[in-house]
């Protein structure tokens, strides 16, 4: 962030004071309370203070010893012959030499006074002579030179470290020229909205493409972080975008700054700006992406200060004063939440060699394997104060969802070792299969949510990303049941390429019931919106890369002609407010995700498996790559510094 402008010195005006023509010769007399005045007020102080120090020293004949920092007053000596006594090999100098000593250092020191008191004169008047746009630009000078030197002092070097093995960065050129022509369309839609973004909303958090404005959330608190910058800074770089990559570097080096007065989500910004981070740094190597990272996540650990180490959903990332969301269960912080922060934290820990970022998320997992889980589902909500669960509900959608995801994601980044995030995936998914996962009359496959005892047969859009979950985790099921989970992983992308192809736009809603002869459809009008979502386009590529089943690369390309043709404006992509409706009206918001994750799933399904390749890679819930760490264990000791 850009440290905003000084305020006006004299900002807030006083009535004119008479200080006499002849004081300030190059002055009125009815001179306004200003810069000058104010400025003129601190130096008569500091030489109040001055006198007062000369009239009040220390009289020498009451003290034996007046230190002033200017010489030691034990010398070394070893001869007693000269009036004074050796005692452990220093010399205390007889009384009469010592006072004469303690008058020449009063002395010195008046002098010296007289000396700083004249100068300070002389500065003061030569201060008064400059104008007012002079002493703002000295004092935003030295207010700059304040924020390079905390600058530096944040930005001290990390610890080398051994990279992983980088994979598959910069290939996947399609041979069929169909499939390639599809990707380079994805790759100019990207354009589109960064450009359109570079142009109206340039710093700010997201776009307004109608408005032609910046955009900002309360997630992101009340500062302007460039949360698109960072978030699509992955995806340019695999589309080859270079020179767009360059520009979003250069801007997160000189006014990304997280010393602000803001309160933002522990979840979001670590998802999104810690993600981002990190994989910018993988991919390119540029160790400002790496530092940057680092220093948000001291900003996040505060948040972690709570009784039981659940960490409160927002924080304060000057102060680090932390709280839950208002709405949440009776103060309760959020399973999708502190669920989702193994990644991210891990490989700090591993850039760093510092394990605080480890522990913390290893904390929150032996807590919540000690505690009881109702039908073996975990509740959406957890007290950070009483440890104890709020409300019984259990959702795969929307509060749940990336909790689950990351306890698989954690054992393919640890290189399949964490078999405790393993154990805990494979035990939730089959209490979700057995209470939450249900078909229609109609034949579809759907994930309800767990309310009080009750399945509601609702299904969000966010839930659709768990059809490629399941394809993820086949490999390493239990019992062999590899073919089951990627058979159910193709019925939660049929389910969901059915929420999508029964609307107007081809665009799917936000939720969608399955009761009585209503399948896969929104009923409720705050749920018939589409806002630029990508957890559909995450299924159909997961399905693509463990099937290639061309079916799959259809669906996405249907996905993505509706984008450009009912999403699109002249200044970049907006959400809609009803996919049903053949006019609908737009949200006017591009949201950060849309070029972090829905673009960039886009591109990955039109190109080769060779690029980032998931034996290599883990996408965080942001769709952020982030390299598989192959290590013997989960406690890092790849990296020397961390050992």
């Amino acid at each position: 962030m850009t440290t905003p402008a000084l305020l006006p010195l004299s900002g807030r005006r006083l009535p004119p004071l008479n200080l006499g023509a002849s004081a300030f010769p190059h002055h009125r007399a009815t001179l306004r309370l200003s810069e000058k005045f104010i400025l003129l007020l601190i130096l008569s102080a500091f030489i109040t203070l001055c006198f007062g120090a000369f009239f009040f020293l220390p009289d020498s004949s009451k003290h034996k010893r007046f230190d002033l920092g200017l010489e030691d007053v034990l010398i070394p000596h070893v001869d007693t012959s000269k009036g004074g006594k050796n005692l452990g090999g220093f010399l205390i100098h007889g009384q009469g030499h010592d006072e004469h000593r303690h008058r020449e250092e009063e002395e010195r020191l008046r002098n010296k006074i007289r000396a700083d008191h004249e100068k300070a004169l002389e500065e003061a008047k030569e201060k008064l002579k400059k104008s007012r746009d002079e002493i703002q630009a000295e004092i935003q000078t030295e207010k700059n030179k304040v924020v390079q030197e905390l600058k530096k002092k944040d930005s001290k070097p990390l610890p080398p470290v051994p990279l992983p093995n980088l994979i598959g960065i910069n290939s996947g050129e399609p041979a069929d020229p169909d499939i390639r022509e599809r990707r380079n369309k994805i790759k100019e839609m990207m354009k589109h909205a960064w450009d359109n973004y570079r142009q109206y909303g340039w710093g700010h958090n997201e776009l307004k493409p109608i408005a032609r404005k910046g955009h900002s959330t309360n997630i992101f608190g009340n500062s302007q972080m460039g949360a698109t910058i960072v978030d699509a800074l992955d995806t340019l770089y695999i589309m080859g975008l270079h020179d767009e990559f360059r520009e979003g570097q250069e801007w997160i080096d000189k006014n990304l700054d997280f010393s602000v007065n803001s309160e933002v989500s522990v979840f979001e910004v670590n998802i999104r700006f810690i993600g981002g981070l990190l994989a910018a740094y993988y991919l390119s190597g540029q160790e400002v992406f790496k530092i940057k990272a680092v220093q948000l996540a001291g900003k996040l650990l505060p948040a972690f200060n709570t009784p039981t180490g659940i960490p409160w959903a927002m924080v304060n990332l000057k102060s680090g004063v932390g709280r839950n969301w208002g709405w949440a269960s009776a103060g309760s912080s959020i399973l999708a939440e502190f669920g989702t922060l193994h990644m991210e934290f891990v490989h700090l820990s591993y850039l760093t060699g510092d394990p605080v970022y480890y522990n913390k998320v290893m904390h929150i997992r032996k807590l919540l394997q000690k505690m009881d889980r109702p039908n073996g589902l975990y509740p959406n909500y957890l007290n950070p104060r009483t440890g104890r669960w709020g409300q019984h509900h259990t959702s795969v959608g929307g509060l749940g969802d990336s909790f689950y995801e990351y306890l698989l994601k954690a054992w393919l980044m640890s290189d399949k070792t964490d078999t405790e995030a393993r154990k805990m995936y494979d035990d939730a998914i089959e209490a979700i299969e057995k209470h939450l996962i249900r078909k229609s009359n109609g034949g579809l496959t759907f994930i309800g949510e767990w309310k009080n005892g009750h399945l509601e047969r609702k299904m969000g859009h966010l839930t659709c990303f768990a059809g490629g979950m399941f394809a993820l985790g086949a490999d390493g099921s239990r019992d062999d049941k590899a073919g089951h989970y990627l058979q159910l992983g193709a019925e939660i992308a049929h389910t969901c390429h059915e929420s999508y192809d029964r609307t107007t736009l081809k665009l799917g809603p936000e939720a969608f019931k399955f009761d009585g002869g209503v399948e896969a459809v929104a009923v409720r009008q705050n749920e018939k919106y589409y806002i630029l979502r990508p957890e559909v386009i995450e299924t159909y590529w997961y399905m693509w890369r463990f099937t290639h089943d061309p079916k799959y690369r259809q669906w996405g390309w249907e996905a993505a002609q509706a984008i450009d043709k009912y999403c699109r404006v002249s200044g970049g992509f907006s959400g809609v407010k009803d996919v049903y409706s053949s006019s609908p009206t737009y949200d006017d918001v591009q949201q950060s995700f849309f070029l972090a994750e829905t673009l960039k799933y886009l591109y990955l399904l039109f190109s080769n498996d060779d690029l980032l390749p998931l034996d290599n890679w883990v996408f965080n819930t942001e769709a952020h790559p982030l390299p598989v760490l192959h290590l013997a264990n989960t406690t890092l000791s790849g990296n020397p510094a961390y050992r």
